[in-house]
C-alpha cells in the first residue's frame, strides 16, 4: 500500500535544482508549495519559521513523469491490476499522468467505457487517460465510433497487443483518426511472420529450442504502416519499437516529413534475448528481446530524437499465469517502479544520452504527443512534481512493487537513480526525501 500525506501548510523544497522543459535544462531552483498549489519558484526561497522544509540538494525536481502505454487491467482482469493498484505504482516509479491501454474485458471500445476510465481516475492520485480501440473488440474488423469516443475523453486509438493486420482496416483507422485529430499507437508485428514465436529468432532461440519471431516481422509492419500514414497524412505512432530496421525506417520517415513517431521502453533498451537463457518468465515479453545490435540501435534512437518516448508498456501478470512454463506464460513485464533507474543506467551511465534528454522523453514528449496540458510549474495551480536523485544507486526489490503483479526481471539488480518523492493532486508521497 502507498503511504501519502495530504499537503497543508507551506513546503519549501530547498537547495535542489529543476529541470525546466522550456530550455530542456536543469538549474538551480527553490520551489515553494501552499496546501499543494505552486506559489513560488526561484533560484533561492529564503526558508521562515512557518515552513516545513525539505532539502533537495543533490535532488532534482521536474514535472510530473507521464507514460502513455500502461496496462491497468480494469475493467475485467483486477485480480492483475487495478486503476488504483497501477496507479500507486505509478507514483512509486515517478509517473503522475499516464494513458492506459484498452485490452480490458471487456474492451474500452465505446464511450461508456471510456467515461467509465476517466470517472474513476478522479479519486485516484495519477491523471489517466485512456487510449480507445481502434476496431470493435480489439478483433481488427470494424472500426469503434471515433467521434463519439473522442468527444468522451480518449486520447488515442490502438488496438495494442493485437496488431491491425488488413491494410484496408489500417487505413480507415488512420483516416477516421485524422478527423478527430487523435494519434494511432500501433503495435507493430506482422502476424503471419511471428507465427509461434516465444522469443527472438536468433542463436540464443536456437540453443534453447524456442521458437523465434525474427525481426522483420516488425520491420515490415513498420514500413508498411508508414506508407499508409503518409499517404493519409495522418499521426501515427509505434509503440515499444524493438528493431534496428525499425528505427532507421522512422529515422527516414521523420527526415521526409511524415507525422511519425515511436517509444522505446525501458526492457528494450537494457535487456538483449540472452536473458531468456534463466527461461524466467519475466522475460518474456511482446515484441521479444532482441539482439543487442537492436538494443544498440534502440538507444541511439531514443537518443538522437528518432525515438520521441520513453514508456514501459507495463504489463502486470498474476503469479499462477507467469509461473507456468515459458511457451504457457503469457507475454509482459511489470515496469513503472524500475523505470527511471533502468533508463538512467542504460542511457546516462553509458554516455549514450544526458539526463536531459531522458527527462524530456519522459515529460515532454509524451504529454505533446498525446496532445495532454503542457502545464508545467503553473503558480496557484496544483503541485504536479518528481523529485529524483538521479546519482543513486540502489537494488530493485520486490519490496518496492506497489502493483499488484510482481512479474519483473530485474529484481536484485542494481539500478542508477531514484524516485525520491512525488507531489500530485494535494498529496506528497515520500521514498526518503
Amino acid at each position: 500500500m502507498l503511504k501519502t500525506k495530504k499537503l497543508t501548510g507551506k513546503l519549501l523544497l530547498q537547495g535542489g535544482k529543476a529541470y525546466l522543459p522550456e530550455k530542456n535544462a536543469i538549474e538551480k531552483r527553490d520551489l515553494l508549495i501552499e496546501d499543494g498549489l505552486l506559489t513560488g519558484m526561484e533560484k533561492s526561497i529564503e526558508a521562515s519559521e512557518d515552513m516545513e522544509v525539505i532539502d533537495c540538494s543533490s535532488k532534482i525536481i521536474t514535472p510530473g513523469f507521464t507514460d502513455i502505454h500502461v496496462h491497468f487491467r480494469e475493467p475485467g482482469q483486477e485480480y492483475k491490476e487495478t486503476l488504483k493498484s497501477g496507479s500507486e505504482a505509478a507514483i512509486a516509479g515517478g509517473f503522475t499522468t499516464v494513458c492506459c491501454m484498452p485490452n480490458t474485458d471487456p474492451a474500452i471500445d465505446a464511450q461508456e467505457s471510456v467515461r467509465f476510465i476517466r470517472q474513476r481516475q478522479e479519486e485516484l492520485l495519477v491523471d489517466i487517460y485512456p487510449v480507445a480501440a481502434a476496431t470493435k473488440h480489439r478483433e481488427g474488423k470494424e472500426l469503434t465510433e471515433y467521434g463519439e469516443i473522442a468527444a468522451a475523453g480518449a486520447v488515442g486509438f490502438t488496438d495494442d497487443g493485437s496488431p491491425i493486420a488488413d491494410s484496408g482496416v489500417m487505413r480507415k483507422v488512420l483516416e477516421y483518426a485524422k478527423i478527430v485529430d487523435k494519434p494511432v499507437l500501433q503495435h507493430a508485428e506482422d502476424p503471419g511472420l511471428k507465427a509461434n514465436g516465444l522469443m527472438h529468432e536468433s542463436k540464443v532461440s536456437t540453443a534453447l529450442g524456442l521458437p523465434g519471431t525474427p525481426g522483420i516481422s516488425e520491420t515490415a509492419m513498420v514500413y508498411r504502416d508508414i506508407q499508409i500514414a503518409e499517404y493519409v497524412g495522418a499521426r501515427l505512432h509505434f509503440q515499444h519499437v524493438s528493431t534496428a530496421g525499425a528505427v532507421q525506417l522512422i529515422r527516414e520517415a521523420k527526415e521526409r516529413g511524415v507525422k511519425v513517431s515511436g517509444e522505446a521502453t525501458p526492457h528494450h533498451l537494457m535487456l538483449t534475448d540472452e536473458a531468456v537463457r534463466t527461461f524466467d518468465t519475466s522475460t518474456k515479453v511482446n515484441p521479444p528481446l532482441r539482439s543487442r545490435k537492436d538494443v544498440d540501435a534502440v538507444r541511439k534512437g531514443v537518443a538522437d530524437g528518432t525515438l520521441d518516448v520513453i514508456a514501459t508498456d507495463h504489463a502486470p501478470h498474476a503469479l499462477q499465469e507467469k509461473e507456468q512454463t515459458f511457451d504457457l506464460a503469457p507475454p509482459g513485464m511489470i515496469g513503472l517502479e524500475s523505470a527511471l533507474g533502468v533508463v538512467i543506467k542504460a542511457l546516462v551511465a553509458s554516455k549514450i544520452a544526458n539526463l536531459e534528454t531522458v527527462l524530456e522523453r519522459l515529460i515532454v514528449n509524451p504529454r505533446r504527443l498525446m496532445q495532454l496540458p503542457e502545464n508545467y510549474y503553473t503558480f496557484k495551480d496544483t503541485a504536479n512534481l518528481t523529485i529524483i536523485d538521479p546519482k543513486e544507486e540502489w537494488v530493485f526489490k520486490r519490496e518496492h512493487v506497489k502493483s499488484r503483479s510482481q512479474n519483473s526481471p530485474f529484481y536484485g539488480s542494481q539500478l542508477l537513480g531514484r524516485v525520491k518523492g512525488v507531489l500530485n493532486r494535494l498529496e506528497i508521497a515520500d521514498f526518503g526525501l
